[in-house]
């Protein structure tokens, strides 16, 4: 079970990297604008549906081991594990569930949020989310 969350945490975190730091900047550095952003809004909803089935994954396993070890005096059943597995869901519901349509709307000129306002919102969402995974891959790698 350890060696399956190891993995899982590293592909997610590889998946992050992909989307984030090559796939959008290649397609603005490549596209016209708007086809660009066309393409990386559909590659960043693809992105969090993953996120959100791994997120969910995680969740489940840590829950089974905390769960597991908190039988033994002392321990807790909620862990660092399961609290960045719990950060990187809420930013990924709140990055792409919540400020996506706002995006959406501000394109439109509805909404009393700007685009450039929500976008880095979102993006910030989207490091945050980096982070805590990176943070839990990197704690997974060093348990035994």
């Amino acid at each position: 079970m350890q060696r399956l969350q190891t993995l899982l945490a590293a592909i997610w975190v590889g998946i992050l990297v992909a989307v984030g730091a090559i796939a959008a900047p290649s397609l603005f550095a490549m596209l016209d604008r708007t086809v660009a952003g066309l393409a990386a809004g559909r590659i960043f909803a693809v992105e969090a549906q993953v996120s959100m089935v791994l997120a969910m994954l995680l969740f489940f396993m840590e829950r089974r081991r905390a769960r597991d070890q908190a039988q033994q005096p002392g321990t807790s059943v909620m862990s660092t594990e399961l609290l960045l597995v719990l950060g990187a869901l809420f930013a990924t519901v709140l990055g792409h569930f919540a400020l996506q349509p706002m995006i959406e709307a501000a394109k439109a000129g509805q909404g009393r949020w700007s685009f450039g306002a929500l976008h880095a919102a979102s993006s910030s969402m989207f490091v945050l989310k980096g982070a805590l995974v990176l943070a839990l891959a990197w704690r997974l790698t060093s348990r035994r």
